[in-house]
């Protein structure tokens, strides 16, 4: 029996993934959990299985295709005394895999085959840090959350006449269409079936702003390479990394403050204890352990910079979660420290070691990388000493640390030489003001300064 397969929600503001590579082609014969193609989403890529013995009939999605959540993706022929039914889930393990084979969770199942196969769960919280989204309900309470269900197994859609082509445009098509009063009935869609993608959307926005008498907007046409240029594609990580910086200075009236903080003390502990830490733990001692601690405890004091902007509302979130910007090699990702408050240092440093290690390797999983409330940058590391970061999308706020530099400082009317850095902040101006914003940097720095030899790190 033909059925059609459909891409897996992975939460509830992903609305859209990209095709990276499919691992059968049309006439290979499946295994039921069997890898069949690897999306590419939030710059995680997951391994979609097969729901069913069969075969793979016809490929609708093709490699470096963008296609909505829930969109027909694969035809499939089931074998004989199937009915093409989704098994349930205790009888799948559970989903991510990374583009490259990995250790399942603790808590998953592992599969008979190399890598974890499975399901991409249903009703998750959004991935961060390019689909993030406003959290849900059960999230906010820190509740635990529902059984993963399987991705369904339908027949091939309908078209309708709805704007945005034969599928209604993505709750964030809609929401950023309504943000700049445009009309979808007068939008090109570029998408599957002539759906409108937020490109379509925001190419219209450009073109109606640079060109306001003109009613149809034209695709860019294709540059020529002059001689001496060279154009390089853009991967579909790249290009979901630039789309997720547009929507959130698009979205998003940002605003940035900086403050110099003296951690001569916080320098002194390290060196104190760096050797004796690495033999006992196994993990370098570096400064951002003590970053991370120092913002979240701000965050249990002003919870608005831990929040979301939710249109008529402004969303607090019970939990603290703070995402850490890694530089992985196939672009900037932000795997997150869940409950990072409840965490002592040492904690905060084997979470951040395991986390960016992963990330290197390409084996971050979903749970990974969704969930994040906050989001700290050490562009220190690279040198820097002042920054204007961009905000990880929807959260309220981002925070970078800057480069330890000795400096000549006054210090009781004499001058000193100190070690000092900067903290960088940007801030959604709709949720929080100057006073707020300030209070906050001003609480981190405190208890960056007040780090000394008897701080405990356990």
């Amino acid at each position: 029996m033909a059925m059609i397969l459909e891409l897996p929600h992975v939460g509830e503001s992903v609305v859209e993934g990209t095709i990276g590579k499919w691992l059968k082609q049309p006439g290979d014969k499946l295994t039921r959990y069997e890898p069949l193609v690897e999306v590419i989403t939030d710059k995680v890529t997951m391994e979609v299985p097969s729901p069913v013995d069969g075969s793979l009939l016809k490929i609708l999605a093709q490699e470096g295709e963008t296609v909505p959540m829930g969109a027909p993706i694969a035809e499939l022929e089931t074998a004989d005394g199937s009915n093409g039914s989704a098994p349930t889930p205790e009888s799948v393990p559970t989903t991510v895999a990374p583009a490259e084979p990995t250790p399942a969770p603790a808590s998953t199942q592992q599969s008979a085959t190399t890598g974890t196969t499975g399901y991409l769960v249903k009703n998750i919280n959004p991935v961060g840090p390019t689909g993030g989204g406003v959290g849900t309900e059960q999230e906010n309470r820190g509740a635990d959350q529902d059984e993963p269900s399987a991705p369904p197994l339908q027949p091939a859609p309908s078209t309708s006449d709805a704007p945005g082509g034969s599928s209604r445009p993505s709750p964030a098509v809609r929401r950023l269409a309504k943000e700049h009063g445009v009309d979808l009935a007068q939008v090109r869609g570029t998408g599957m079936g002539g759906r409108i993608t937020r490109d379509d959307l925001i190419r219209y926005v450009e073109g109606k702003q640079s060109t306001p008498a003109t009613s149809t907007q034209a695709l860019p046409a294709t540059v020529e390479a002059g001689p001496d240029e060279q154009h390089v594609p853009l991967t579909p990580i790249r290009r979901m990394i630039a789309d997720a910086m547009v929507r959130s200075v698009t979205q998003i009236p940002h605003a940035w403050s900086t403050v110099e903080v003296d951690v001569t003390g916080l320098v002194a502990l390290r060196t104190q204890v760096r050797a004796a830490f690495q033999q006992s733990e196994g993990v370098d001692l570096t400064y951002l352990p003590f970053a991370i601690k120092a913002v979240a405890e701000a965050l249990k004091k002003y919870p608005t910079l831990n929040a979301s902007w939710g249109g008529d509302k402004i969303i607090l979130k019970r939990r603290i979660n703070v995402g850490i910007a890694v530089a992985a090699p196939h672009g900037l990702v932000v795997p997150v420290i869940h409950d990072a408050d409840r965490l002592s240092i040492t904690g905060l440093a084997t979470a951040l070691r395991d986390l960016t290690q992963r990330a290197r390797q390409n084996k971050l999983t979903i749970e990974d990388v969704q969930g994040g409330t906050f989001t700290l940058n050490n562009t220190g590391a690279l040198g820097s000493i002042v920054s204007y970061p961009i905000i990880n999308h929807p959260q309220a706020a981002i925070v970078t640390t800057e480069a330890i530099q000795k400096r000549a400082v006054v210090r009781d009317d004499a001058i000193a030489i100190r070690s000092m850095m900067n903290i960088c902040m940007a801030f959604d101006h709709r949720i929080n003001d100057g006073a707020e914003s300030g209070a906050f940097l001003q609480a981190v720095k405190s208890r960056l300064e007040s780090i000394g030899p008897d701080t405990p790190i356990y």
